[in-house]
């Protein structure tokens, strides 16, 4: 076991092998050595070589050899904005014809407008066109992620004309193992896998055997939307259709496995209370530009639960004793309502919190924060009736724990479903900011049953 933990954490090629050869130009020995890594590893070591060596690497390379680990390697747009400023733009041209229609799209919204245009301008004219209508979808749809290389049949053809069409189709389609089938007017009629073509009468029409129970998405639909209805079919490629039902393309399980990783990090990082995932190669000014916002507003929210405190001056100077307590409540309050927001907002991302079971999770939130501030608060009113032997301080910190944390985690459940309702993006309700404004409710109800039962304390 430890010995295959090692084995994750080494690079699956030898650097300095590759550097050695090419610094030597051993042209054929350093061809042979690269091209027989795996496209991810191929990625690798370019990611992570220098200019020279890149510049070599173009000049032994052929386009596609680059553009079949470029198109699935892992970098910063920064890093591929540089890369291709670098790169002899016919080299990069060709590069990205020999990408599939999705990928290179994906590559050439990172570059500037004017370099994207020399770009296409020396493209085949064919792929130009398929690109430039890619472009212009919107960002985050389904019309931004799909490919247009799929395979089609008509619904009228046979099975041993199907299969034919199959072969003619397969060395530039994106996926295989699903065929879509279409009427003569271009609409998605039915789809099936080859699997059940090949297996079919050759005799047989496809109308016979397809499927018609097709699920597809619009061109326009939210690229989360597409991503849970992959997942909730298992589907290995979903079709995109416009509102007349024509078939535009399809989008495939490897561009919804980033989408979900891309949602995943953006619901992170606002949970966190920064507008976007800070990159390792971010400078100081941009790293403190992306929190900043957040911040000042969480700095403002601060200076709430201070004037309440300082309106509460009064009841401190009596009982200074109160203020021991502030960060148990606080701490308590803001960790409560943290974890039900989390609940919350995946329950919403992931699709499994509906219209009917929004009533369900609140209730059911505010059931757990009452039970867990009734134990906590048993706890902390033992602790501080031994150290202190003030009965009614330990009551009155238990039952301000208790409600404070009820109605933190009630609120942490309702601010995301409430977000959700208008619209906004619930992981907006970051973790600080409801960890904030529970501060404030706690700190009233705290000091609000402190003031009432003064008298008791003195």
């Amino acid at each position: 076991m430890a010995e295959q933990d090692f084995m994750n954490d080494e690079a699956m090629y030898d650097k300095a092998l590759l550097d050695t050869l090419l610094l030597n130009n051993e042209i054929d020995a350093f061809r042979e050595e690269f091209l027989e890594l795996h496209t991810y590893d191929q990625g690798e070591y370019f990611s992570e070589a220098d200019d020279e060596i890149r510049n070599q690497m173009y000049q032994l390379l052929s386009p596609k050899e680059v553009a079949e680990f470029l198109e699935t390697t892992e970098m910063e747009d920064e890093d591929y904005d540089y890369i291709f400023e670098m790169m002899d733009t016919r080299y990069a041209s060709d590069m990205l014809s020999e990408m599939s229609f999705d990928n290179a799209v994906d590559l050439l919204k990172i570059l500037p407008r004017t370099k994207v245009a020399s770009l296409l301008l020396l493209m085949d004219k064919d792929a130009s066109e398929e690109i430039k209508a890619l472009l212009h979808y919107e960002e985050d749809t389904a019309g931004s992620l799909m490919t247009t290389e799929y395979i089609s049949i008509s619904e009228m053809m046979s099975v041993r004309e199907a299969m034919f069409q199959v072969k003619e189709q397969a060395p530039e389609a994106e996926t295989i193992y699903v065929i879509f089938v279409q009427n003569d007017k271009k609409k998605l009629v039915g789809v099936i896998s080859l699997r059940d073509l090949i297996v079919a009468e050759n005799d047989a029409y496809v109308e016979e055997v397809m499927n018609e129970r097709v699920i597809s998405v619009n061109v326009a639909d939210d690229q989360e939307d597409v991503a849970m209805i992959m997942r909730d079919y298992d589907f290995l490629a979903v079709p995109v259709v416009d509102y007349q039902n024509h078939l535009l393309g399809i989008i495939t399980i490897d561009d919804i496995l980033d989408v979900i990783d891309e949602e995943a990090s953006e619901d992170y990082s606002r949970l966190a209370g920064v507008s976007d995932i800070d990159s390792t190669k971010d400078t100081i000014f941009t790293t403190a530009r992306k929190r900043l916002p957040w911040l000042m507003i969480l700095t403002v929210l601060g200076m709430i639960t201070a004037t309440i405190l300082g309106n509460f001056e009064e009841t401190l100077e009596q009982v200074a004793l109160l203020a021991a307590f502030i960060p148990i409540i606080g701490g308590m309050a803001g960790n409560s309502g943290t974890q039900s927001l989390a609940v919350a907002v995946r329950g919403i991302s992931t699709g499994e919190i509906d219209e009917q079971s929004k009533l369900k999770l609140a209730l059911r939130e505010a059931g757990s924060g009452l039970l867990s501030g009734l134990c906590c608060a048993v706890l902390l009113f033992i602790i501080i009736l031994l150290i202190y032997q003030t009965p009614i301080l330990a009551l009155i910190v238990s039952f301000s724990l208790t409600i404070a944390m009820t109605v933190a985690t009630l609120s942490g459940a309702l601010v995301p479903l409430l977000m959700h309702r208008m619209k906004v993006d619930p992981a907006v309700a970051s973790g600080p900011f409801i960890s904030t404004i529970n501060d404030i409710i706690s700190m009233l109800i705290y000091f609000g049953l402190a003031t009432t039962f003064m008298n008791y304390l003195i």
